[in-house]
């Protein structure tokens, strides 16, 4: 090898180093508005379905790479669903790098299956938008969205609205969550 070879491939080396620190830096400093989330939280829910008792748990999962949820809401019975409801979801929430948004898939026990992706992160971080992209298993033309705001290190309020074929979003419920101790 000569020594022009040698150089050549020690600096190849340490720029394919320094680019993959930098990727590995930027992925995961891409977290910081989430990392808020991470626990295990409850609360109390109101909307359509009624008021409800919620558990969620964010953790992050598969070295880091993504933000794990799971959540729980028991609604109680009503005139309009006398018999109340359990409501079980679990997401996965990613990090699109080539589009530098968050990806949010959620699985609902009725079937349904949300495809979100950020849409907004204010200035200070304490409110967070998603909007759909895709929702298997329901009409086409429907959209929903969640809202996150942060109100206390230890409190935050999620707002889910649905928007039928054509019509705009309204909201369906709307959670307080506290962080459990």
């Amino acid at each position: 090898m000569t020594l022009f070879s040698v150089v050549w491939l020690a600096a190849a080396l340490v720029i394919s180093s320094l680019a993959g620190e930098q990727t590995t830096t930027t992925a995961s400093n891409a977290w910081e508005p989430l990392k808020f989330f991470v626990g295990k939280w409850e609360g109390t829910g109101k909307g359509k379905p009624g008021t409800s008792r919620i558990e969620r748990e964010y953790q992050f999962v598969l070295n880091n790479k993504y933000l794990n949820v799971q959540s729980r809401s028991v609604y109680d019975p009503q005139p309009n669903n006398p018999k109340g409801e359990i409501h079980e979801e679990w997401g996965m929430i990613s990090f699109d790098k080539s589009r530098k948004q968050f990806v949010f898939r959620q699985f609902h026990v009725e079937g349904f299956v949300n495809q979100y992706v950020t849409t907004s992160i204010s200035t200070d971080g304490k409110t967070i938008v998603f909007t759909s992209e895709g929702i298997e298993n329901i009409p086409a033309g429907w959209r929903a969205r969640e809202t996150y705001k942060i109100i206390s290190p230890d409190e935050f309020i999620e707002t889910f609205e649905l928007a039928g074929p054509g019509k705009d979003f309204e909201i369906y419920s709307e959670g307080r969550l506290t962080r459990r101790k």
